[in-house]
Formats: structure tokens, sequence, C-alpha cells
């Protein structure tokens, strides 16, 4: 069994803020906007070295997404920078007919998405976003896992164009993947080989899937895992070749199990080959106010859930 090692605990906000810096020294035509979290969204950086290429928009996130729409017609890649909520929620009609419908080339980088973002509670931790972006026509919607996949996702995104939803997230997680890696938009890594169950895990949940299968292997379960970063377009092959190799699957994600990856996971199973599958996400639920650690366990969004689903989805093959 393949083991990883955590690098040093990093939030992929930074990776976020690293990878924005990096594109500003070598592409020109990336410029940034941000509605009052520079801070926050790691954009510093950017910032100082391009003063000229940063618009603070203030407090105004559908103004902001109007400009950023507007920049492209001169041919500027735009990289906006808010929270997921505010990035998504508030500005969804922006969006929708700003950006996506005539397939503008912004990149919505969202940070501080789902329960971790922890004590500023529900109002801000959109757990139903990944579902509103990738209804969108057109619409490209990453979910990154770590510092250093978040930083060769920003990277890679400047050169694909349309429309794409870049989400991460505030506390320091694992930092695993490789710092030199090649982010493919729409590629699934598997990180580990199995033969009783498939883990399919998205964002922050990564991490916690290859915590769950160390404990699966000593039970003597061989789980295999897969890190979907890209939840549109979702690599079918990857999840059909694994699972006809299974015969089940679980999903993880830190979001709301209507809408999410594992909708998106169940769907290519029923159209092509459907198997039992349990999903590991919030249940229809708001969040609350705690640390990101203390929400994470009671909504069930950890290895000790990814286990139970994994025993639990085998017992159904």
């Amino acid at each position: 069994m393949k083991k990883y090692t955590d690098s040093g605990k990093k939030d992929t906000r930074s990776g976020f803020g690293a990878g924005l810096t990096e594109l500003g020294k070598k592409n020109e035509d990336v410029v940034a906007l941000c509605a009052d979290l520079t801070g926050s969204l790691k954009m510093d950086e950017f910032k100082d070295n391009h003063p000229e290429r940063f618009f603070q928009v203030g407090i105004a996130e559908a103004n902001m997404m109007g400009i950023a729409a507007g920049m492209t017609i001169g041919g500027k890649i735009p990289f906006t920078g808010t929270f997921a909520n505010f990035s998504t929620g508030r500005v969804y009609d922006q969006i929708r007919q700003s950006i996506a419908y005539s397939h503008k080339n912004v990149k919505i980088c969202a940070s501080h998405a789902g329960l971790t973002l922890g004590e500023d509670g529900a109002t801000h931790q959109i757990l139903e976003d990944i579902g509103l972006m990738k209804m969108l026509p057109g619409m490209t919607v990453i979910n990154t896992c770590d510092y250093n996949q978040t930083k060769a996702a920003t990277i890679a995104i400047a050169d694909h164009f349309g429309p794409v939803y870049l989400r991460f997230g505030r506390p320091k997680v694992a930092n695993f993947t490789p710092e030199d890696q090649t982010f493919e938009i729409g590629k699934a890594v598997q990180l580990q080989e199995g033969s009783d169950v498939t883990i399919i895990a998205t964002g922050h949940l990564v991490w916690e899937a290859l915590l769950a299968a160390e404990t699966l292997n000593e039970q003597g379960v061989s789980a295999e895992v897969i890190n979907i970063h890209t939840i549109k377009p979702l690599d079918k092959d990857a999840v059909l070749k694994s699972v006809a190799k299974t015969g089940c699957v679980v999903t993880a994600e830190e979001h709301n199990y209507y809408g999410g990856l594992g909708e998106s996971v169940a769907r290519v199973m029923a159209e092509n080959n459907p198997s039992p599958q349990e999903f590991v996400a919030t249940q229809d639920t708001f969040g609350e106010s705690g640390t990101p650690e203390q929400l994470m366990d009671k909504y069930g969004l950890n290895a000790e859930a990814i286990v139970k689903a994994a025993l639990k989805v085998i017992a159904r093959k």
C-alpha cells in the first residue's frame, strides 16, 4: 500500500495566492479583482508586484463579476477573488448572464468554502456552490485538495479558455501532492490501487480518504482512492474503470450530497454501470459555528465516516 506524507500543513488559499503570483510574472494578460478580502485570498503579493493589474472593487461582488466579464473583451484573463458564498450565491445572476451565457474567459476563485470556514458560521459556510456552478453550461468546476494542487490548478486554468470555478479553503490541511505536479483539467488522479471498494474524494476529503484507506487496509479491505479535483468535466473513464473492478463506490466531499460530486458520480454509474454507492457529505443541512475539526466530526466528513461508508457499501455488493 502506497504511503503519503504530509510535507507540512498549509492552507489551500495560500496555494492560490502563490499560483496567482507566479502567473503575474509570466502572463501580462492576467488581471486580479478582489472584493475587499485581499489578505484573506492571499492576493497581496500580486497586488504589490502588479498594482496596475489589480482592482479592489470593495464589497460589491456583483459589480466585480460584471467588470471581470467586460475585461475579457479586451483580451484580459481576470481572476476574481472572494469567499465561496459571495463568489456564487450572492452573484449567481451576474455569473449566469454576464459570464456563463456568453462564455467569458473569467476565473472565479473562491476561498473559505464548506464547513471548514469554521467559526464564521452557517451564513458563510456555503455547501451548495458546486451544485450551483456545475449546472451552468460551459462552466468548469475544480475543487483542489492541498496547497500544491491549488497552486498548480491556479496556473493551469489561465491557459484554459472559458469560465472556471476554482474552489479552495481557509484552514491549514495536509500538503501531500507533488510540488512539481502538472495539473490536467478533467483528469482524475489515482492515489491508491485497490480491489474491494472505490473511494472517490474531492477537496479536503482526499486526505481523509487516504487515512480511511489505511484503516481499511488494516482490516483486510483493499480500497482504491481517486482524487477527483475536476468535478466538471468529470473523468468518467476513471470512475467506470475503477468501479468495474471493485463493484462499489464511496464518494466523499465537503458539500451537500444534493448537487455535488456524489450526484455526478451517481449519474455516470446509472448511465453506464449501476453499482452500490454511499455518500459522505452533509445531509441537506446548513452548517453552524465551531472549529473546523469539530464541524467535520459532527457532520461526518472525516476518515472514520469514510471507513463506515466503505464497509456498508461493500456489504451491499
